[in-house]
């Protein structure tokens, strides 16, 4: 409302007109809302009184509303004039005349064009929002014909230096709308303009006294005949009957929501009892198994005998796997003559447990299965179902800004900010504490998936997005903009990791080409490690992995970014050498039966979290996180089976991550249902905590780098920032 003089004498009238528009003329027939022929007589006697009661209490109310404000700003002298006002108001309604002695009376008379502009503004914004378009056109077309009049009384008025000063504040504007202004350019100039065939009908009584009663009638028919089917009120006549409303509301929310969560839990229970019904038949599958087997025992405990014996006389020897070497001693023989099918063990002397050893016949497999001291059957999976308390939260903020579900979501190096991400192809950087500058606050349109974010580690300033079609861009959050826009090549199209090391201006890619399969996993074909130089935006090397090596999904520096790891799609943990640029792996070992979707260095770097998939047969898969110690190479200290949380099915459709808390003692894992688990990483302990629900499953998480808060992103499209306790 710039330049607009408000007055109390007008407040009334300002403040109904900005509500009660958009009227269309055929509801505008009477201005007793109670005439209506459709309403009986009594009906409509007590109906009406009832709007008039309310009307009033509103109308009380709003004037209380306004006594506090001017009351709270000072306006001593406003709120004198206002009770005056009060004492006098007898209609409690809205007065035409008031705005037709403003315009004709103060502001064109007084020559106030700043103040006439601006009212109209304040009118049209007010009718922007009416669905009856016809309204804004015939008041755009009053404010013409207005202007013309503040133009032409100037003249009259002998003051052609008001018309020069009018023209030079809103000329540019009035081109721009059109309607025949440019000839009024040269109405200062004109000797006799009330003579000139352009102009004189402007100069007519009959054209002013037709104005004013075409701005009178508008007025009047859209604020004094409102009809009782779509009354409008202003909105400070409305506080109170919308406050009742909201209160209404939030109650059915706070129903809705128990029933909500009654919902949650039985779905969690019947989820639990699926799982011990599938685990049951895999234990029936596995005993029939046997059965089939025992048929055979007695060859099967000559081959024994033989194994024995050539252990006995020979000496230990070595076998080599891919990358990674195995003792014959883990070996199971299987029928003589059979070379045998070695798969890895994974031994962990401290918790006296041990996965299962594989050798094949051809057509049939024995095994040997020593697993840890804990709730697992026979199958890796978990004899009951984990029932983890719920986390308790200080407090939980949801951004709804996605539109499709969230890929990634990334706290920033101070956590001040977030970059999440999703399948549509967008990223939106944002912040979740209402005391943080939201100056850095944007949204990126990539064109392509987004498969991967990371940080620059130093600073909040670079934002790194990885996608489904090659891309690699740089975001400035600063100047809001992408500053390098690199490109992988057509190979390897999926960039499927990006992290950045924190000490030097580098950062590793994992990009991988196109499989021939249907699910996520059967998608990827090969791997392509790249190095690149933050400072040129150039790759500096290729990491080597051997020939046609399986997809990279997931990418790990330690604290100092002189160890970088790389896990793979057929389980190998791969570990690069100091020197980024030499390209030098200094080691690897096979972590997992399959796919490892998330790897993290342990907080004391000492050792290394896998998360993968286990099992060879196809009716017992599980997965699991397995913490590896780097100082005995191939020594597990914890492990955990979340195959509840993280269905091996599941990771076939999509990329399960986790994330560790800044002390490395919980660990967050992604997850096919609407909460995911929060494990503690206590070894010998099997505990955890569950996080609130989303209303679909949990595909990216994330820890803020030093406080106890977590990032969860889900295919609900929503992101969550949860406080803990």
């Amino acid at each position: 409302m710039r330049g607009i003089e408000v007055t109390l004498p007008f407040l009334r009238s300002i403040v109904i007109f900005s509500f009660l528009i958009g009227l269309p003329r055929s509801l505008c027939k009477s201005q007793n809302p109670c005439a209506s022929s459709a309403i009986p007589e009594e009906e409509g006697g007590n109906l009406c009184l009832l709007v008039e009661l309310d009307k009033m209490e509103n109308m009380q109310y709003a004037e209380e509303l306004v006594r506090e404000f001017l009351v709270f700003r000072g306006f001593t002298n406003t709120l004198q004039a206002f009770d005056s006002e009060l004492s006098t108001d007898i209609g409690k309604g809205f007065q035409v005349d008031k705005i037709m002695d403003l315009i004709f009376s103060v502001y064109v008379p007084k020559f106030q064009a700043e103040k006439l502009v601006g009212l109209f503004s304040f009118f049209k914004q007010c009718l922007s929002s009416s669905s009856e378009t016809v309204l804004l056109t015939t008041l755009s077309k009053l404010e013409v014909s207005i202007l013309r009049y503040y133009v032409v009384s100037a003249i009259q008025s002998g003051r052609r230096d008001k018309v020069l000063e009018f023209f030079g504040m809103n000329g540019n504007d009035l081109l721009r709308r059109g309607q025949d202004w440019a000839a009024w350019f040269a109405i200062p100039y004109v000797k006799k303009p009330n003579s000139d065939p352009e102009f004189r009908i402007y100069f007519s009584k009959e054209w002013y006294e037709a104005l004013r009663l075409s701005v009178r009638n508008f007025f009047s028919e859209i604020f004094n005949e409102m009809p009782l089917t779509k009354p409008r009120m202003p909105a400070l006549l409305k506080i109170n009957s919308e406050k009742t409303t909201v209160n209404r509301l939030k109650k059915d929310i706070k129903q809705l929501n128990l029933k909500l969560s009654e919902l949650q839990a039985l779905l969690e229970e019947k989820d639990g009892q699926l799982w011990q019904l599938r685990s049951n038949a895999s234990s029936l599958v596995d005993a029939s198994t046997e059965e089939t087997k025992s048929s055979s025992s007695v060859v099967y405990e000559e081959n024994r005998l033989i194994s024995k014996d050539t252990r006995e006389t020979c000496p230990p020897a070595t076998f080599q796997i891919g990358e990674a070497e195995v003792n014959q001693d883990w070996i199971v023989a299987g029928p003589a003559g059979i070379q045998p099918e070695i798969n890895i063990s994974k031994s962990d002397p401290n918790l006296s447990s041990q996965s299962s050893l594989h050798a094949g016949d051809g057509g049939t497999a024995d095994a040997i299965q020593l697993f840890q001291d804990g709730p697992y059957n026979e199958n890796g999976r978990e004899s009951h179902v984990e029932d983890f308390p719920e986390v308790k939260v200080d407090f939980q903020e949801t951004f709804l800004g996605h539109t499709s579900p969230i890929t990634r979501c990334r706290f920033s190096a101070s956590g001040n900010n977030i970059a999440s991400a999703s399948e549509d192809g967008t990223v939106r950087i944002w912040t979740y504490d209402s005391s943080t500058p939201a100056s850095r606050n944007a949204t990126i349109y990539c064109g392509a998936k987004i498969m991967s974010l990371d940080w620059e580690c130093k600073s909040d300033r670079l934002l790194l997005i990885g996608t489904a079609d090659g891309g690699i861009k740089a975001w400035n959050v600063d100047a809001k903009r992408v500053v390098c826009d690199l490109n992988t090549s057509e190979a390897f199209p999926s960039v499927l990791d990006i992290k950045c090391s924190p000490v030097e201006p580098i950062f590793v890619s994992a990009a991988a080409s196109k499989g021939h399969g249907s699910s996520h996993l059967d998608s990827l074909g090969f791997a392509s490690l790249t190095v690149w130089n933050m400072k040129t935006w150039k790759a500096m090397t290729v990491l080597p992995l051997g020939k046609d090596p399986p997809a990279i999904t997931s990418l790990s520096f330690n604290h100092n970014g002189k160890i970088l790891a790389a896990a793979a799609t057929d389980g190998m943990i791969h570990m690069f050498a100091k020197d980024m640029s030499a390209g030098l792996q200094i080691t690897g070992w096979p972590a997992h039966d399959s796919a490892i979707s998330s790897i993290l260095f342990g907080p004391d770097e000492t050792s290394i979290f896998s998360l993968g998939v286990d099992g060879k047969a196809k009716l017992v898969l599980w997965c699991q996180v397995l913490e590896w110690s780097l100082q005995n190479q191939g020594q597990i200290l914890w492990s955990r089976n979340c195959s509840r949380f993280c269905d091996p099915e599941s990771s076939k459709i999509c990329r399960h991550e986790m994330a560790l808390d800044a002390n490395g003692r919980r660990l967050l894992v992604t997850s096919g249902l609407v909460r995911a688990p929060i494990y503690q990483v206590v070894r010998g302990h099997a505990i955890g905590l569950r996080t609130l629900p989303h209303s679909a499953a949990i595909t990216t998480v994330d820890w803020h780098p030093t406080l106890p808060l977590f990032v969860t992103g889900s295919a609900d499209n929503s992101v969550r920032v949860t406080s803990m306790s």
